[in-house]
């Protein structure tokens, strides 16, 4: 092999070679020290052990109190994840038909909300839904009494749409840009009505726009922290909440390091269940 060879094969991973040892040093070695954590021992009277157990991982995958909140936890995120896909895909899909200049007008409207903090923006929601917010002086005014929204699934679900809508919207709108506008217009001159056409030729085209809006929205959700501790209160906890909790309040950092592993581990189960399912029925659509 000449030097000038041995020269181009290295010069590919040289090049990645920061950007492997960034990744390295902000991603996987938090989780690496994460994951030894949640092996020590804890005691409440000194703290962290040098030891090590399994008992941070029997304690949570055999407690129900922390089945129903990993189970709260994935059931609204899969419902936000399904709402924003309602809201989303259609909007992306007028998105890309609207010309300049309202194209970038809208767009810039769908991203404004990443702009604001979402402690902010949870903070928003609260006044809103709160017992003397806009909402409940509205269903007063109209002879509906007070209704309870804040504190419950329904204002953290409505405050998780409201955030994670701009990541459903962008990948399906990135989709739909290579979605040529003749091909709809061939399938209605040969007959086929609007839903056939949605349907036959926009939906396959969409479903990895979909699918990475879905991957996205279902693992924000499910790690989000500022929106169900704003909105849901201290009874209506979420995992990421109890991992706070254990870590600042009861200071069981081992229990804390555990569930967070434990989160990871069924986030990415789920996901990539659901990558496979969409993307052998995207396959099995193409052909």
């Amino acid at each position: 092999m000449s030097a000038a060879t041995a020269e181009g094969r290295l010069a590919p991973a040289a090049m990645v070679l920061p950007a492997t040892i960034l990744f390295a040093g902000l991603v996987l070695t938090p989780l690496a020290l994460t994951l030894i954590l949640s092996f020590h021992v804890y005691d409440h009277a000194t703290g962290v052990q040098d030891a090590w157990t399994l008992g941070q991982y029997l304690t949570v995958l055999t407690d129900p109190y922390y089945y129903e909140i990993f189970l709260r936890t994935f059931r609204l995120s899969a419902l936000t994840t399904l709402i924003c896909i309602v809201v989303g895909a259609p909007e992306a899909y007028v998105l890309s038909r609207m010309r300049s200049p309202w194209r970038s007008v809208f767009l810039l409207v769908v991203l404004a909300p990443l702009l604001v903090s979402v402690v902010v923006r949870a903070f928003g929601w609260s006044m809103l839904l709160g017992p003397t917010g806009l909402v409940n002086e509205a269903t007063q005014a109209l002879g509906l009494g007070r209704i309870r929204l804040l504190y419950t699934e329904t204002a953290v679900v409505v405050a998780l749409v409201h955030v994670m809508v701009p990541f459903m919207v962008i990948p399906v709108w990135t989709s739909l840009q290579k979605l040529d506008p003749a091909a709809e217009q061939a399938a209605l001159s040969l007959g086929a009505s609007h839903a056939t056409v949605l349907r036959r030729v926009v939906l396959p085209q969409v479903l990895p726009g979909l699918l990475s809006g879905s991957l996205i929205v279902f693992g924000l959700a499910a790690s989000s922290f500022a929106i169900p501790g704003l909105l849901g209160g201290r009874r209506l906890k979420m995992v990421a909440t109890v991992v706070y909790d254990e870590y600042l309040s009861s200071l069981n950092w081992p229990l804390g390091a555990a569930i967070a592993v434990i989160l990871l581990v069924a986030n990415l189960a789920i996901m990539l269940g659901y990558n496979r399912i969409v993307e052998g029925r995207y396959r099995k659509t193409l052909g």
